[in-house]
């Protein structure tokens, strides 16, 4: 079974990969995360082919319960970030 990838992993990756500094990598990685999170904040969609797409999902009030007490809670709207794998990144990691 394969080990967690971090953000750091990430950024090492990059730095090597690309001779760059560790500043130089933080500021394109973040740059990245940010622009993505914006993007969705913002209602859009973000696709990057091959790989698959990110969206967010509307979910409505409901009342749930609290696991620990059993008492009932009221669960208010949200809004979540969603992935929907790409066909050939679903392939290639079925083998």
């Amino acid at each position: 079974m394969g080990s967690d990838m971090k953000k750091s992993d990430l950024m090492d990756a990059l730095a090597k990969k690309h001779n760059l500094t560790n500043q130089q990598v933080y500021n394109i990685v973040n740059l990245v995360f940010d622009g993505f999170t914006n993007e969705l904040k913002n209602g859009g969609r973000i696709e990057i082919r091959g790989f698959g797409s990110f969206i967010v999902r509307n979910y409505g009030a409901y009342d749930g319960r609290n696991p620990r007490t059993g008492n009932a809670v009221s669960v208010k709207p949200k809004r979540l970030p969603f992935f929907k794998v790409g066909k050939e990144l679903r392939e290639r990691v079925d083998g």
